[in-house]
């Protein structure tokens, strides 16, 4: 067996009387590509803060990168990378200035940051921006610039939430390519997205409906499983079943 990258058991994550997220219970092996998959208000969201520390589960138990989410959520933090749905650069800061600053929030030596910074520019084909705003930057190349980033410090998992949103499909898949790379490195990818073909992507699937985890395999298990063409046909189904709000 694999290395475990997540542990989670029948973890769940509640608001008062709301159940957002219901004992789920799923591992991620290191190095894999995993998409985590739902509708609005599935709890995926809610899910993935309580995965990256910033939100402390009701009960049940969770591992990331072998540290207790309940205790030792501050390790956690420091051994992953995170990029929103969103775009989380600063938009007044050039491209070099951005890769500059959170490398020394990620702590990284000043030779290795110099290292890292000219590896991400020329690897994100932004040489001829490198000292302009990021904000004259289209979306996929910030995105690309985004991701570059959260991998900097080389982290044992990278978390990717709808990373691709509102991007072109070249973009998209060229995006992909550097998921795949990470992954090559050894890097866990936890992946949401809204891009039923994206899923097709990943090593493994799981589709959250209601807070639940109603379906978990590889792409083509999931597809002979509900008999479908396409993961798009399988989340059609379950996700008919759903019946609440945004989580």
């Amino acid at each position: 067996m694999s290395e475990l990258a997540i542990q989670t058991t029948e973890l769940t994550k509640k608001f008062g009387d709301f159940t957002a997220v219901d004992r789920i219970t799923f591992d991620v092996h290191k190095g894999e590509i995993f998409g985590f998959l739902g509708a609005n208000g599935a709890g995926k969201t809610t899910a993935m803060k309580m995965l990256t520390g910033l939100l402390l589960p009701s009960s049940g138990r969770a591992a990331v990168s072998g540290k207790d989410v309940f205790t030792q959520a501050e390790e956690i933090k420091k051994r992953i990378g995170y990029m929103s749905q969103k775009f989380s650069l600063y938009d007044d800061l050039t491209v070099e200035e951005n890769i500059q600053f959170y490398g020394g929030i990620y702590g990284l030596p000043d030779e290795k940051l110099q290292k890292e910074k000219n590896e991400v520019i020329t690897s994100s084909g932004l040489e001829k921006v490198r000292n302009k705003l990021v904000r004259g930057l289209p979306l996929g190349w910030k995105q690309k610039l985004a991701f570059s980033i959260s991998i900097l410090h080389n982290p044992d998992i990278v978390f990717l939430d709808e990373p691709t949103g509102g991007v072109d499909p070249v973009t998209r898949r060229q995006f992909w390519e550097k998921i795949y790379e990470a992954a090559n490195q050894g890097i866990t990818v936890f992946v949401t997205t809204h891009y039923m073909d994206e899923a097709e992507y990943c090593d493994r699937v799981s589709i959250m409906v209601d807070g639940k985890i109603e379906a978990l395999d590889s792409p083509e298990g999931l597809k002979e499983s509900f008999s479908a063409d396409k993961i798009e046909e399988v989340f059609i189904q379950l996700a008919r079943s759903g019946k609440r709000g945004d989580a």
